[in-house]
């Protein structure tokens, strides 16, 4: 694949996810065909492709069970957090579009029960995304959070039936977020241990082939590494390179 087409095809595939979340995590097969039309992907790319959203719980033609990917420690977690929302008061129907017609007037009291009748929601949707680097509770705050904010500002809409989509679309866009930055920060920390790594190999050849430690300047002057890369390194180690001197 060409580099134009690569970041096409990413973001296709991106947007087959989205929309497949937005389904219930299920997708059919057409879809994901005629999603990817433009590329002229061979059957085996394709193949690749639908095993890829199979590998991140997404349906092909039928919704998968969330639950069935969850950890032990997640599912133990879920147990105590719905025994916590049994507690909550419920509402009918009739009663929730009330609220909910009341939350979008601006009135405080209604807001919060909206929160309330909805955080069930999130764990729904939390589920959606586990196994993708972040853990199942801090998707489940990040999504009360999105809530939280959500019901003030829902006064934009017309109807009452319109806030579920409304906020489910701040959850979830608040979870893809969370991973986004989980993802950016688990990629900044390869390569932190990558660079301290390449330093700490150099410095114990040098330091085996002297006899004794080495300063960050001799290792930068006989490896050709800028002495702001051995440093960097150093920090990033946490001054733990052995065969380093550590400054004093």
């Amino acid at each position: 694949m060409e580099a134009d087409q690569e970041i096409l095809f990413a973001k296709t595939l991106e947007q087959v996810k989205k929309r497949a979340k937005e389904q219930g995590n299920c997708i059919e097969k057409e879809q994901v065909e005629e999603a990817f039309l433009a590329l002229s992907l061979s059957e085996e790319q394709m193949e690749l492709v639908f095993d890829y959203l199979e590998k991140h719980k997404i349906g092909i033609g039928a919704p998968v069970d969330p639950d069935d990917y969850l950890s032990e420690e997640e599912v133990n977690y879920l147990e105590e957090y719905k025994k916590e929302l049994a507690l909550l008061e419920s509402f009918s129907d009739g009663e929730k579009e009330a609220i909910t017609l009341s939350a979008m007037a601006g009135e405080s009291d209604a807001q919060k029960k909206l929160i309330s009748i909805y955080l069930p929601y999130v764990i729904e949707i939390a589920k959606l995304y586990t196994g993708q680097g972040v853990f199942l509770e801090d998707l489940i705050g990040e999504g009360n959070v999105a809530l939280t904010i959500g019901v003030t500002m829902l006064g934009c809409l017309e109807h009452a039936k319109e806030a579920e989509g409304m906020l489910g679309k701040m959850i979830m866009d608040a979870m893809e977020n969370c991973i986004s930055e989980n993802m950016a920060q688990a990629d900044k920390d390869k390569k932190a241990l990558e660079k301290v790594n390449k330093v700490a190999k150099q410095a114990k050849e040098l330091s085996e082939e002297l006899h004794r430690k080495v300063t960050a300047k001799e290792l930068s002057e006989e490896t050709g590494m800028p002495l702001k890369a051995v440093l960097d390194a150093m920090r990033l180690s946490g001054y733990t390179i052995e065969e380093i001197e550590n400054p004093s």
